[in-house]
Parts: structure tokens; sequence; C-alpha cells
């Protein structure tokens, strides 16, 4: 699943932005509707998009439905550490959207080199010649 992380300019700003938002040991990420997958996303992840592209994402602990005074919502519950990944340039888009497996970008660490070191605009000039 991907979501734009608005108002971030950096993966280094979405993480401290995301660790303001646990709660009882899990990240929360309120959005209005339950998705209609919810159930095959838990353990999955949810791919964070920051400046039009794909650089972190969070394990889906799981969904709850909560009534508030301006109806009801769905808490997303994370795990806390956002995981750096291999930029990936994405629109960005209102919401959520599912993301199937074979789209998403393998994490920095299983990367390996100095590829997470690199400027965004050079990352995605070098992916867009398959140097990358």
């Amino acid at each position: 699943m991907t979501k734009v992380a608005v108002g971030c300019r950096s993966l280094d700003h979405l993480r401290t932005r995301q660790a303001a938002r646990i709660e009882e040991g899990d990240c929360v990420c309120w959005t209005r509707f339950l998705p209609k997958r919810a159930a095959e996303l838990v353990g999955g992840s949810l791919y964070w998009i920051v400046k039009h592209t794909l650089v972190g994402r969070q394990e889906i602990l799981g969904f709850d439905e909560v009534e508030t005074d301006r109806g009801t919502y769905c808490r997303i519950r994370l795990a806390p550490a956002v995981v750096p990944v291999l930029a990936q340039p994405l629109r960005a888009h209102q919401g959520w959207r599912y993301l199937e497996p074979a789209a998403a970008p393998p994490d920095l660490d299983a990367v390996g080199g100095d590829v997470g070191e690199l400027p965004a605009p050079m990352l995605r000039e070098l992916r867009s010649l398959y140097l990358v």
C-alpha cells in the first residue's frame, strides 16, 4: 500500500514525524476509509511517498475502524521503524493505493553499497538509465 507523506521534506523528516505518532508501542496513521483488502495487507508494508518518490516503508500491524465526532475513520497501526527503500519515482495521489509486491522497491540494506547516500535526483537518473 502507498500513501503520500504530506508535508514531509525527506526520509528523516518522515521518521521524526512518525516517532511522534507512537501510541502504545505502535505508530498510528489515520485515513478516511478501511481498505477492502485490509486482511491481506496485515504483515505487508505501507510505502511512503515523499516528493514524488517512494522512500521508506513501515510494516502494517493492523487496522481498526474508530467512531469519531466526524464519522467513522480507519486507524492503521504500523511498526515504529521506518525502513528506507531504494528510491523509486511514483506520482503523488490522494489517500492510499495498493502496491503489488512485484512493484515494491527493495530495502536499502538489501541493495548494499552506498546507493542510499546518493541524492534522490541522481538516484532517479541512474535508475532511468538502468544503472542502479
